[in-house]
């Protein structure tokens, strides 16, 4: 289970960026819903779009809540952060940050439920935030702290998009080959 707290010799925080980020793309998206449905009321969509949208929005949230509980809860993470040990399995070897993802998805799909055309910019816009800040943030702490280990798993593994590539190469896979 989630345990917030930091282990003597823990080198990275439990939560890191997380929070800030999260609240961060929600407020983006909440701005957007505020502004294009209710204060200028453009892009807004009649049927069948709105059922169209709805229910993409309906499988975005189930998709990222998902994908959320299976980085936060199902993986082991943060025993591999309170370990100081890299976390390259289950869900992680299709995506480095799941539970950012998770989130993306989630509030991709909270904004399709709005059945507005302006909303689809703001995945895009929130990918574009997320991308930004794991690179300065995360990436570079967990380079520092996994050196080539880590460099190696990001050339391998996406960082937003759970996405198992099928020219990327596991480690079984180097050992039969």
């Amino acid at each position: 289970m989630l345990k917030n707290y930091m282990k003597e010799g823990q080198k990275l925080p439990l939560f890191g960026v997380g929070p800030y980020l999260v609240y961060g793309i929600a407020m983006v998206n909440l701005i957007g819903i505020v502004l294009f449905g209710y204060v200028f009321k453009i892009g807004i969509l009649g049927s069948p779009w709105i059922h169209i949208f709805r229910i993409v929005g309906v499988l975005l949230i189930l998709l990222g809540i998902a994908v959320w509980f299976i980085g936060a809860v199902k993986s082991d993470m943060d025993d591999s952060i309170t370990e100081n040990r890299l976390q390259t399995k289950g869900i992680y070897a299709w995506v480095r940050n799941p539970m950012y993802s998770g989130w993306w998805i989630a509030l991709s799909g909270i904004a399709f439920m709005w059945h507005n055309m302006w909303m689809l910019i703001f995945p895009i816009i929130d990918w574009a935030i997320m991308t930004v800040v794991l690179i300065n943030t995360e990436e570079k702490w967990l380079l520092d702290l996994y050196g080539d280990e880590y460099a190696e798993y990001k050339r391998h593994v996406n960082r937003c998009i759970p996405w198992k590539c099928p020219c990327r190469r596991t480690e079984h896979d180097r050992h039969t080959v």
